[in-house]
């Protein structure tokens, strides 16, 4: 779903949302007895969110897994499309994986780039597979290991965007002139291209309101992750107290912060999405969307000190060498300032921004050693 065009055009940039104000509003930010995560939360603004009405849109079987798409309503915004793969047969209860999706500057489609759902994939979805995931789908593989593994979309992502049926007067001149320069080309976008490249440019007018309101980019999806989070720990045949995540890029960010803000994740993989902040900002500011420059994130801790795990948890960082969105000394520095720390593991790949096959399987590894699979 990339628009919701019954949306009132008199939310502006926040069109499809109309309930979100009130949200924030009467809900308190997250508290938790720990430190890091009680600051975490209150630098971003990050609520609980409770899924209702969760609902079974179609099932499948095939490839050693069984498959259903799923639904849910939370106190904001339009249903939040989602995806549960468990091993064909297998007899519960099982270790759970979050599989979260990418930035990619691509919001018209989100959890779907991780997931072969058995029928013709979104374009955006199938491209993103074929150019960041090495042509594998991540989701399904670990199912095939063993894990019943959830990927939802999240916030402004897929089923999740905002109504942008009726831009405001500044993002439409902004999209005027990617159309001239279109035209200019002689270039015809695809509607998915046209999406994504209005998104992009509602997404400092996005990150305006959510600080406006009390939270920022960071904090509403983390809202939207922990409830999708609470949603697989339920799941019949999960073992709540055998949780991970995974994520590439901006989904890497939010494994950091879903397992900062819930302790009950217990293994985490990050890839290509660590360095220090030093590095970072301000000269990569403009590399780097408000997913992961919302204000506030610095003053809960670096980015290494937020994905250091403690006794109970296991954290899997991958780097790529040939990352041309983090600089090299700056994942050095991270990777250094992890080391040493019990339930670390930094490993250096001969890549750039992508989940290669090898990390992939290097993930898969790490899960079902940490998870016990």
């Amino acid at each position: 779903m990339m628009s919701t065009p019954q949306s009132s055009p008199d939310l502006g940039p926040i069109a499809g949302y109309p309930e979100w104000p009130g949200f924030l509003g009467r809900t308190p930010i997250l508290a938790s007895e720990s430190p890091r995560a009680d600051a975490l939360a209150r630098a971003i603004g990050a609520r609980r969110a409770v899924a209702t009405d969760i609902r079974t849109e179609r099932t499948w079987r095939g490839d050693g897994i069984e498959g259903a798409e799923i639904s849910w309503h939370l106190p904001f915004g339009p249903r939040t499309r989602a995806w549960v793969l468990r091993p064909a047969g297998a007899a519960g209860p099982l270790p759970g994986i979050l599989g979260l999706h990418c930035h990619g500057g691509v919001r018209s489609t989100g959890a779907e780039q991780l997931v072969d759902t058995g029928t013709e994939p979104h374009p955006s979805a199938a491209r993103l597979r074929a150019e960041i995931y090495g042509g594998r789908s991540p989701a399904n593989d670990l199912a095939r290991d063993g894990f019943v593994v959830l990927a939802h979309d999240t916030f402004s992502w897929g089923s999740r965007a905002f109504d942008l049926s009726h831009p405001t007067p500044r993002l439409a001149g902004a999209l005027a002139a990617h159309e001239a320069l279109w035209r200019e080309r002689g270039e015809s976008p695809t509607p998915e291209r046209r999406f994504d490249t209005l998104s992009g440019l509602h997404e400092d007018s996005l990150a305006k309101a959510a600080g406006m309101l009390g939270t920022s980019l960071a904090g509403a999806v983390a809202t939207d992750d922990l409830a999708a989070f609470d949603v697989l720990a339920g799941l019949d045949g999960v073992d709540s107290e055998r949780l991970g995540t995974f994520g590439l890029s901006g989904g890497g960010g939010r494994a950091v912060l879903l397992s900062a803000l819930d302790d009950r994740v217990r293994a985490t993989v990050v890839t290509c999405m660590m360095a220090t902040f030093d590095s970072l900002v301000p000269s990569r500011i403009d590399t780097h969307s408000w997913l992961l420059n919302s204000p506030g994130i610095r003053a809960a801790g670096d980015w290494p000190e937020l994905a250091r795990p403690d006794a109970a948890h296991a954290t899997l960082v991958q780097y790529g060498e040939r990352d041309p969105l983090f600089p090299l000394g700056g994942m050095r520095d991270a990777d250094a300032m992890l080391r040493g720390t019990p339930g670390y593991t930094g490993t250096f790949f001969d890549d750039g921004h992508v989940s290669s096959p090898a990390m992939q399987d290097e993930a898969r590894a790490f899960f079902a050693r940490t998870l016990r699979a």
